[in-house]
């Protein structure tokens, strides 16, 4: 038996959490870390992710809704009231704007007394995936890079225990990445930060060890157990191949694979929702078994975030978990149990060369950002996905409790209809409005404006952001001017969506007979049945969107899909301009009854009221009612998965409105 003075030392235990405001979101975070939690993962709300400030237009319905909206320095002061940073490691899911909240940060540091070299931490800040798959992105993807390669200098000169970058695979595979893909689009993203921070006249040659020594990856860990085992151990693997063979590094500290974890959220079920205890325990297992390649922190998503947002009870549920499995299980106390399978140890080997193979396609294109522009790595996520769909209509792939298996009791657990989630005060978006106009109101504008002076010109030249950055936060700049001034110099960027070119080539009884009906609706209409998929709000995550407008391309639709981060005016104005049969919104950020009562609104302001709207996201049932009371013709949640009945349901609601 082994010795239990011989345990390796947990992992750090997060909950990835923040909503409504600074003040709720520290009293949540104080309340986890008494109950255990030994690290802080911060969620931001969207405005506060896309460089806006909580009462910009584009702001309405989203504040607060699925994180924390920080303004100015004062949110971020209350957020991490009696928090002493030079105690806490603290990981901020943020990208675009990460220059900003770690300077933010850094500032709250310094009034705490606590200096920069102190400060223990990760930014997310792999703003590249964010073209793929999450859309929190802002500026193009070259000054963005620089924005990275900025933040990667500065920290590692002065914030030493900071990673200043998480490479988030974990995104990846939420759109559809296969293990292969989510390897080699990984690397083929940390190597491009990479040749940035190496290209920098002010990082010397000898510093960059060091820098690939801080660089952080972000996985996720999916139900197949066997397989995410042998992705993280082929990872490790293949990064410290890159860091010899590429940057001529052999220091076997700097040489580590260090990732952290956010175990699947895609793979959560609406339906069955109590199957996901178990779904996440198993696959918090997959990145904790394997000692040669273990996380170093792991955060769990609660067990009922298809539904909505967790309460305070579910979080303490994951974190038990996690808890349980560090502290009651043995794993801690052995060796690495695979090494010798020849079962891990061939499939990590396939693994590794096949993403190889791919991880070279990519750079001989012109690396990751050549691979954004050209829409390659997008449209392979895209087809990736559209497979995994199409199987899990077909039952080829198996999901208990949604395509088997669905006979069940009702649950205890959701006895409580929509109190099975937290929902975000509805005033919480006009509290903090008028906080923000107070902050504003208080602070000395001559300030204010020779710091964004000092931001706009070390933007427009060479010098590095953080430090004006820095300087902009403690003399009150605002998350939306920060981001304004980069946004004059930069512009803004839209990424390719992938859906034009994704091609899968779907087939069947039922997609046939779907096709028909689309092809006698188009003889009665006089032309193609023509669908409007829209993503209004600042909601990023469009995989659901993409899917949906790939499925109604396939049944023989015509398809108007141009992209995240729409206005519902923008939406309204290009239902009338392509004269569209059908609207269908997909809206995941909780801001559903906003944003699609106001293009409801819209419509019947324009004389459009005839054109059906239906909905999909993660929407209660309370709040689904709601939207069918204003005028949606049908909702959607997770729990439908059969996009070929979604298709279907369409031409229906088409028929219906033409009659």
């Amino acid at each position: 038996m082994a010795s239990d003075a011989k345990r390796d030392r947990p992992w750090l235990i997060r909950t990835y959490s923040g909503h409504s405001s600074a003040r709720a979101s520290n009293e949540l975070y104080r309340g986890n870390l008494a109950r255990g939690q030994t690290g802080l993962s911060i969620a931001f709300d969207l405005p506060t992710q896309t460089g806006y400030d909580s009462d910009h237009p584009l702001a309405r319905g989203e504040v607060g809704k699925v994180g924390v909206p920080v303004c100015h320095i004062d949110d971020m002061a209350t957020l991490f009231e009696q928090i002493p940073l030079d105690r806490m490691n603290t990981s901020m899911t943020i990208n675009a704007t990460a220059g900003w909240l770690l300077a933010l940060y850094v500032a709250v540091a310094e009034r705490q007394g606590v200096t920069p070299n102190q400060l223990g931490g990760t930014t997310q800040n792999d703003i590249i995936k964010e073209y793929l798959s999450r859309g929190t992105y802002v500026f193009p993807p070259e000054p963005s890079l620089r924005l990275t390669s900025d933040i990667v200098a500065y920290t590692v000169e002065n914030i030493p225990k900071w990673n200043p970058i998480n490479i988030c695979s974990y995104h990846l595979q939420e759109a559809g990445a296969t293990p292969i893909q989510e390897i080699a689009f990984a690397m083929a993203n940390a190597v491009a930060v990479l040749d940035a921070v190496k290209a920098r006249e002010d990082v010397p040659e000898a510093v960059i060890p060091k820098v690939f020594g801080r660089i952080s990856f972000f996985l996720n860990a999916g139900i197949r157990f066997i397989e995410e085992v042998s992705k993280c151990r082929a990872m490790t693997a293949l990064w410290q191949e890159i860091g010899r063979e590429r940057y001529g590094i052999h220091d076997e500290k700097m040489l580590r694979f260090r990732y952290g974890v956010q175990v699947n959220s895609l793979g959560l079920c609406e339906a069955q929702p109590e199957n996901n205890i178990v779904r996440i325990a198993l696959e918090a297992l997959g990145v904790t078994l394997s000692k040669r390649a273990r996380t170093r922190s792991l955060q769990l998503p609660a067990w009922n975030e298809a539904l909505g947002l967790p309460r305070p009870w579910d979080q303490q549920l994951s974190l038990r978990t996690q808890q349980i499995l560090a502290h009651e299980t043995d794993l801690l106390e052995y060796p690495d149990i695979f090494d010798g399978s020849h079962v891990i140890e061939g499939l990590t080997a396939d693994l590794v060369k096949a993403s190889k193979a791919e991880l070279q396609k990519v750079l001989e294109m012109g690396g990751a950002v050549a691979a954004v522009d050209n829409a390659y790595m997008k449209q392979a996520l895209v087809e990736s996905h559209s497979r995994r769909i199409r199987d899990i209509e077909s039952g080829a792939l198996v999901v208990v409790g949604v395509n088997r298996f669905q006979e069940t009791v009702p649950s205890p657990l959701t006895g409580g209809g929509d109190d099975a989630i937290f929902k975000v005060d509805e005033r919480a978006e006009i509290r903090q409005v008028e906080r923000l106009q107070a902050f504003r109101s208080r602070r000395n504008q001559k300030d204010v404006d020779a710091a964004l002076r000092g931001l706009e010109d070390a933007t427009k030249g060479s010098d590095n952001v953080v430090p004006a950055s820095i300087r902009c936060a403690h003399a009150g700049v605002t998350t939306g001017e920060w981001a304004d001034t980069l946004r004059r110099v930069f512009g803004e960027y839209r990424a390719p969506t992938g859906v034009g070119a994704a091609r899968v080539a779907p087939s069947g009884d039922r997609i046939d007979a779907v096709r028909a009906r689309v092809d006698e609706l188009a003889e009665r209409l006089g032309r193609r049945l023509k669908i409007l998929v829209g993503k209004p709000g600042l909601d990023g995550h469009s995989n659901g969107a993409e899917q949906i407008a790939v499925k109604a391309r396939d049944v023989g639709m015509e398809v108007v899909y141009d992209g995240i981060r729409l206005t519902p005016d923008e939406i309204v104005q290009s239902a009338s301009d392509e004269g569209v049969h059908v609207i269908g919104l997909s809206i995941l950020s909780g801001s559903h009854g906003v944003l699609v009562i106001d293009v409801l609104d819209g419509l019947r302001k324009e004389g459009l009221e005839h054109i059906p709207v239906v909905v999909g996201g993660i929407i209660p049932e309370e709040d689904a009612a709601r939207l069918v009371e204003a005028g949606v013709k049908r909702v959607y949640t997770p729990k439908d998965f059969d996009l070929t009945q979604i298709m279907n349901e369409v031409v229906d609601v088409v028929s219906e409105a033409q009659a």
